[in-house]
């Protein structure tokens, strides 16, 4: 497992549940897979991911903690599984805000694999107008960005319904979906953000053609699944009007 500051950030046993949650929605509806930016993602395993598919040129991952990445490398290298020795990669190790602020490449994917952004987090600065706008201006036409969100329990929504809502001042789709995740003891939430397209609404047939280019077996993430993550209970869907 891997903890930071007394927190799970993810476990062995189930990981691939978060990580293919976060990157392959978004990786099956974006336009164009060719480039892709990571903002965090310390352990690899999003980068990992990420290059499970044929058509990425490039990944840059982004994380200020060089210790977690150096830590990650020696005693979790399943979770990156060679993902840091693979020539598409780009791992930076710095502020992800500095990144953003500096770089001007367009992505067809933005995936942000940052810790909730409370107040006392280092990822709140990461979370306002400014850096929205600077997210949206670096996704190449019809580029999705997707993000962890946070819980969906029907007890502790409120903060992941709180970042919807931000977000929609600067998307014209922005959905929510979940999951369980044993690690976390809760139901975990992601969004996906799109002036293209809702991306619940993706085409299982598009799904089925983009899982069948992915290298390796997959854990979790497919078009039955697809479907099943975007299907919110009525709970969230009143808390998130």
């Amino acid at each position: 497992m891997l903890v930071l500051d007394g927190d799970t950030q993810s476990s062995q046993r189930d990981e691939r549940i978060y990580h293919e949650s976060l990157v392959h929605p978004a990786l099956a509806a974006t336009a164009d897979r060719r480039q892709v930016l990571v903002l965090g993602g310390g352990e690899g395993a999003t980068l990992r991911e990420v290059l499970r598919h044929p058509d990425v040129a490039r990944c840059t991952m982004v994380d200020i903690d060089g210790l977690v990445v150096d830590l990650s490398k020696k005693f979790l290298p399943e979770w990156s599984d060679g993902a840091f020795e693979d020539p598409r990669a780009r791992v930076i190790i710095g502020d992800a805000l500095a990144f953003l602020r500096d770089d001007r490449d367009a992505n067809g994917a933005i995936l942000s694999d940052l810790t909730e952004p409370l107040e006392d987090s280092p990822s709140h600065p990461l979370f306002n107008d400014d850096v929205f706008r600077m997210i949206k201006a670096r996704l190449a036409p019809g580029g999705i960005y997707a993000l962890q969100a946070s819980t969906a329990s029907i007890h502790n929504a409120s903060l992941h319904c709180k970042m919807s809502r931000a977000l929609r001042k600067h998307f014209a789709f922005v959905t929510s979906y979940f999951t369980h995740v044993p690690a976390f003891d809760t139901d975990w939430a992601f969004l996906a953000c799109s002036d293209a397209l809702d991306v619940a609404a993706l085409d299982a047939a598009a799904i089925d053609a983009y899982c069948a280019k992915l290298r390796g077996e997959s854990a979790f993430y497919d078009a039955q699944t697809h479907r099943r993550i975007f299907a919110l209970p009525l709970y969230l869907r009143r808390m998130l009007a």
